[in-house]
């Protein structure tokens, strides 16, 4: 009966992060294809700025992708949540997107070759 109600919280709030993430990564493509144009034409390229800009834009692709990851997994049913911060997870993520903590149960060398 309450099965359903923590779930649609969650995907309307990724929904939301997704919109918010996508716009976000737009802006960042623009600016960056903005800035390379300008350091192209002024004839003095800083391979250093546009370095630390592109690992901006990856961090919020890589976080976009894995939210789209989640929300289709959702879909299905087949997401979990991180046991350490409570956000929501595909079900073959090995890491929380959120915190980095790990997913997968730790089992002890000696339990699994016996």
């Amino acid at each position: 009966m309450t099965s359903g109600a923590p779930s649609e919280p969650a995907t309307v709030d990724l929904a939301r992060r997704r919109e918010e993430l996508a716009a976000r990564h737009a802006e960042l493509q623009w600016d960056l294809g903005g800035l390379a144009y300008e350091m192209a034409v002024r004839n003095h390229i800083r391979v250093e700025v546009l370095v630390q800009r592109a690992a901006v834009l990856q961090e919020v692709d890589s976080e976009l992708g894995e939210i789209e990851r989640i929300l289709r997994m959702e879909q299905t049913g087949t997401a979990g949540s991180c046991g350490s911060c409570g956000a929501p997870h595909s079900g073959g993520a090995a890491y929380c997107w959120q915190c980095g903590h790990s997913l997968l149960e730790h089992v002890p060398s000696h339990a699994i070759g016996a």
